[in-house]
């Protein structure tokens, strides 16, 4: 273990009522430990070596057994590998773990866990003038976007946008993106490293392991007999002993980064600036500073000019991702109770609750994963308590119902609800394509309700409640929808018919009558059937409501469209996102329907019957 100074921003701060703050920066190599006792304040600092140790609680045993009486609550990670969900697997070390087991075998009751390049750009808002070293020109327009990148084992890139409420990371994988030379001697490192790989990645060739890639490349390509040496000893033998080869292979990687940089401040607009970090670049910080990288960043053509307004920066203090991460769990702790987090909310009103409740609060405490994924039956059964008793917890706490409770639940054990679109690809295990698929589906319904037209939902559902029959007309994978609805609509006893099949969409359409409504469902909205439907309906006087693209025929004849635009390469592919919108659509118009019928029938039992699970009852 190597201990490293305390650090401290600002003295006189209150240190925290719940006890010192763990923080860490795992790497693939080493992992910095600090803990934060007040706002800004770091004491015992330590490195340690991630080879000593065969898995993260080991690691964190070894730091934590020489705090002495020390008690940790609350705990935050950097760590060098994407982070998504509660498993965590380490992209350059052989360690996989689940966050919430850590926290339970630690005795915490928080952990967050974020990308080590995400803590690194939530750091550059406090960085001040000392802590930067500027290399070349430009000058840092406020509250502007600036980017950061940093080479050692890997390559992280990241990013930091200003918001009236403060600031928001990218959580981005930009080190994998494709490796581009530009000049011959770069094309020969590609080559070089294509007997390797079949995909380059900007990692493979700017990071430690990069470097001794090009070393070999360049002493292939000059007819050069080198010793086999690592990064450190390429660094020191360019800088201390002037080699010839070594120090080409500098020159050549600073290059290289700085096209990197560039490509990176166009893709973000980085007025801000960009800032070099990583295990790299700051150690030979006084070098790099006269290095090809800044005239490769502004190597850009047309863009000359715009780049060279942007300024570059290798950030000089030390552990900034530590800074980093400190802030991003100060914003998961800041909540109703200051510093506490739902988690401890449950812990300090358990005494409060019911013997039935506390059994509620036990099962929260003890398996909070479960109960986030769980329906309020399950919850109740594991629970051992009545569905009833669930709700009266949420509201013992504060909350309408369990929805709202386990929203906010989910924020408080991982700080945000993470929300992406990835692809699946065909090597990804199971675990990985169930957590994409459903990642992609929750991007594409959180996009899909914040693009939602509610007048033209009120407007359909009147048109519901008011229905003397309702159909539905659908083709293809469509149908599934279709019957889904006949099925809830039925319920409401309101006469209900699904049509999948074409040939005869034209002739119930004829059949209907002023008052009727057809419910028309299609992806593309184009099929020659489904139109010419909808127009014998509309002549006849039923009114049509439309599911279906905005920009499509199907929704310039309807009296009332709800729209998914959700684009999925129907042709190719099955369709099964734009499916659930749909669903989600005919959910919406039947929990209306539901609420409209309660209304009119206010203490009739049949009117018990018409309620649906979103109700809260």
């Amino acid at each position: 273990m190597i201990t490293e100074p305390d650090t401290e921003q600002k003295s006189g701060r209150a240190s925290y009522a719940d006890g010192p703050r763990l923080l860490a920066d795992i790497g693939a190599t080493h992992a910095r430990f600090t803990l934060e006792t007040a706002p800004g304040v770091f004491r015992q600092t330590a490195v340690l070596r991630c080879d000593d140790y065969d898995g993260i609680v080991p690691l964190l045993n070894a730091y934590l057994g020489e705090q002495k009486g020390e008690r940790i609550t609350h705990a935050a990670f950097a760590m060098a590998n994407p982070v998504s969900g509660d498993l965590v697997r380490m992209t350059n070390r052989d360690w996989q773990f689940s966050t919430d087991e850590v926290r339970r075998t630690m005795g915490w009751s928080t952990l967050v866990i974020v990308n080590d390049f995400t803590a690194l750009a939530m750091a550059l808002p406090g960085l001040q003038a000392g802590d930067v070293l500027q290399v070349g020109g430009g000058k840092a327009q406020p509250h502007a976007v600036a980017g950061v990148l940093g080479a050692g084992t890997g390559l992280g890139v990241s990013g930091v946008i200003p918001t009236a409420d403060g600031f928001v990371t990218l959580g981005s994988e930009g080190g994998h993106v494709a490796f581009a030379p530009s000049d011959e001697r770069e094309f020969a490192i590609l080559q070089t490293a294509w007997r390797e790989w079949p995909h380059v990645s900007n990692e493979r060739i700017l990071s430690g392991p990069g470097m001794e890639l090009i070393y070999r490349a360049l002493a292939e390509r000059n007819g050069v007999q080198a010793p086999v040496r690592t990064a450190a000893e390429i660094v020191a033998c360019a800088l201390d002993e002037r080699d010839a080869l070594c120090l080409e292979v500098l020159e050549c990687f600073a290059g290289m980064l700085g096209g990197a940089a560039a490509n990176l401040a166009l893709t973000l607009g980085a007025f801000g600036g960009i800032f070099i970090g990583g295990g790299i670049v700051p150690r030979i910080a006084q070098w790099f500073a006269g290095s090809p990288f800044r005239a490769r960043f502004e190597a850009k053509g047309r863009f000359t000019e715009y780049l060279a307004e942007i300024p570059t920066y290798v950030i000089m203090t030390p552990n900034p991702a530590l800074r980093g991460v400190s802030t991003i769990l100060s914003e998961h702790l800041r909540g109703r109770s200051g510093a506490n987090t739902l988690m401890e909310r449950v812990q300090h009103l358990q005494h409060e609750l019911s013997p039935a409740e506390q059994r509620v609060a036990s099962l929260v405490l003890e398996h909070p994963r479960k109960v986030l994924s769980e329906p309020i039956a399950e919850i109740a059964r594991l629970a051992d308590v009545s569905q009833p008793t669930v709700i009266r917890f949420c509201r013992s706490l504060g909350f309408q119902g369990l929805a709202e409770f386990k929203l906010k639940f989910a924020g408080s054990l991982t700080g945000s609800i993470p929300v992406r679109h990835s692809q699946v690809r065909m090597s990804d295990s199971t675990h990985d394509l169930s957590a994409k698929v459903i990642d992609n589906t929750v991007s594409a319904i959180l996009k899909f309700r914040d693009a939602l037209d509610v007048h033209a939902i009120d407007r359909a559902i009147a048109l519901l409640r008011n229905a003397g029959k309702v159909e539905f007309y659908a083709m293809g994978n469509a149908r599934v929808v279709a019957l889904d609805g006949q099925h809830k609509f039925f319920r409401f006893r309101i006469p209900t018919t699904a049509h999948g099949d074409a040939h005869l969409f034209q002739l119930a359409a004829e059949l209907l009558k002023p008052n009727d409504v057809v419910i028309a469902i299609s992806t593309a909205g184009q099929a020659p059937e489904l139109l010419a439907a909808v127009d014998a309906a509309r002549r006849v006087g039923a009114s049509v409501i439309a599911i279906t693209s905005s920009k499509s025929a199907l929704a310039k004849k309807a009296d009332v469209c709800l729209a998914v635009d959700h684009a999925e390469d129907s042709t190719t592919f099955l369709s099964m996102i734009s499916r659930i919108l749909q669903l989600l659509l005919i959910d919406i118009m039947a929990v209306g329907i539901s609420l409209g019928a309660q209304a009119e029938q206010d203490g009739d039992i049949e009117a018990r019957k018409l309620l649906i699970s979103h109700l809260d009852v």
